[in-house]
């Protein structure tokens, strides 16, 4: 009995580690959204200033290249994060499925021992 609830235990605090990991990549890629919309406001502004949208024009200014840059880096580790989110929810879901088992086995064994108390009970009546 004492196992089984241990197990539980240790399933549930499973599955609590990985939605914890999946909400902090929730957190990030968000970040990094927000991060990447504000360089595109300054992309344009710069571009605004300059005059110039032209990425191949030799006057293109310096600081809309490097933040266009920064801001691929960013949508890259984005897309990486997502995959990393796919993964973390599949395994949270075979957590989940782990914790439902572990749950079913312990309710099962708090039942078995009920059982053939009344069966004995109704034998003996």
């Amino acid at each position: 009995m004492k196992s089984r609830e241990n197990l539980v235990r240790l399933k549930q605090f499973q599955v609590n580690e990985k939605r914890k990991q999946l909400l902090q990549l929730d957190m990030m890629i968000a970040e990094f959204d927000r991060m990447a919309t504000e360089l595109d406001l300054q992309i344009t502004a710069e571009e605004k200033k300059a005059g110039i949208t032209d990425l191949n024009h030799f006057a293109y200014p310096t600081f809309a290249k490097a933040a266009r840059l920064r801001r691929d880096n960013l949508k890259n580790s984005q897309a990486d994060l997502q995959q990393q989110r796919e993964a973390a929810q599949s395994l949270l879901d075979e957590a989940e499925a782990e914790l439902s088992k572990a749950e079913m086995l312990e309710s099962r064994d708090t039942k078995s021992p009920r059982e053939p108390d009344t069966a004995r009970s109704a034998m003996i009546g």
